[in-house]
């Protein structure tokens, strides 16, 4: 399996990597099947299926081990998000997370702040020498009840200026959440809202744990078929 954005090819992403299992369980394979194991670039991503009562369907992705990279400082990332200081949640750090593709995780307090960030590409471009990364923002204010967290996804560098659903960077906030007990304890089982300032809801599933050592993070969420066809 490949994956390209409008501007490259990537090792790894979400979206294609669930919509993928989900055309192998309902229209390729020629039996009932409840898990299917896909070839990316960063290696095998198994993708498990699971009957749930409020949400239907949920395809399950395991992502690869969990990176940690680089820590930046609050003012550099102040700086290429126009944000003050004072919104970054100081208790964590903003740091390169990876788990098949890097993301810059980045804690923010408010709802408020998540809304405001805006990106300067001419920073961006700046960080771009460092690390080909897009950046990751969350905060445990939630535009609906009974989510955990809203997050919002800039891939400037991947030709996409905002994305509304990212399963390979919500697996690195999954390892992240995990890393630093962010809800208290190692292990993540939360809801994340993403997509509401494009006009895009979307809501995934993060779980993480950590054994021996290695965290261990998947990723869900329901797949919709949107269309279909045949070549003639």
């Amino acid at each position: 399996m490949r994956i390209f954005t409008p501007s490259m090819e990537v090792p790894f992403a979400g979206h294609p990597t669930l919509g993928t299992a989900y055309v192998i369980k309902h229209f390729v394979a020629d039996q009932a099947i409840d898990k299917v194991v896909l070839n990316l670039k960063v290696g095998q991503i198994p993708v498990s299926f699971e009957e749930t009562a409020g949400n239907g369907e949920v395809a399950w992705m395991e992502q690869g081990p969990t990176i940690f990279g680089r820590v930046f400082s609050v003012a550099e990332l102040a700086r290429i998000l126009r944000l003050d200081e004072d919104a970054f949640d100081g208790r964590f750090p903003v740091q390169a997370v990876s788990t098949g593709l890097p993301f810059i995780i980045v804690p923010l307090k408010t709802l408020d702040a998540v809304k405001r960030a805006r990106v300067n590409r001419e920073r961006l471009d700046a960080l771009a020498e460092v690390m080909q990364t897009g950046i990751l923002v969350f905060c445990p204010e939630t535009y609906v009840q009974g989510n955990d967290l809203n997050v919002r996804v800039f891939v400037d560098m991947f030709g996409i200026s905002e994305d509304p659903a990212t399963g390979s960077g919500n697996g690195c906030l999954a390892g992240y959440l995990s890393r630093y007990r962010y809800f208290g304890s190692d292990e993540v089982n939360v809801r994340v809202e993403q997509g509401y300032e494009v006009k895009r809801l979307s809501l995934l599933f993060l779980k993480a744990e950590n054994k021996a050592g290695s965290i261990r993070v998947c990723v869900g969420g329901s797949v919709v078929l949107v269309a279909s066809g045949k070549l003639a």
